[in-house]
């Protein structure tokens, strides 16, 4: 099990702001590279997109599949407003709130267990807003 000295707050810091850069930038190769061989994620937007039952993704080979498929299909509303993190070493955590300054965007709680410097597991809480957009049809598949 890994403990807080496994990653120093600047790996955190990096995790975080790098994640997002390679998000916006719909860097694929940059995106799994923060990701261990065997991570996991799990999301509504896996059942959404893939059309299974289970909202888990296992290992890099299958995330970079998905991620690859969430990129080409983003709604307008999946923007990067976030006002920081909350991280105690082996967590990290931060919300994309559905009321920003320059309107609504999906309301998501994203949430990564990092190990050794990388996300090992990441999941993904959407709140309210987002989830009527998958249940209107209004998420792009």
């Amino acid at each position: 099990m890994s403990n807080e000295r496994d990653n120093s707050p600047e790996m955190i810091r990096h995790i975080f702001h790098a994640w997002d850069e390679a998000l916006g930038a719909e860097d694929l190769d940059a995106a799994m590279a923060l990701y261990h061989t065997d991570a996991t994620l799990e999301s509504p937007l896996v059942c959404y997109l893939l059309g299974v039952d289970e909202g888990v993704i296992r290992g890099r080979v299958a995330l970079r599949q998905f991620v690859e498929r969430v990129f080409a299909h983003h709604a307008p509303q999946r923007r990067r407003f976030r006002t920081g993190f909350f991280s105690n070493g082996t967590q990290l955590t931060w919300e994309y709130p559905r009321d920003t300054p320059d309107g609504e965007q999906m309301d998501i709680v994203e949430v990564m267990e990092i190990r050794d410097g990388l996300i090992q597991s990441h999941r993904v809480y959407w709140g309210w807003f987002g989830v009527n957009m998958i249940k209107s049809g209004a998420h792009p598949r």
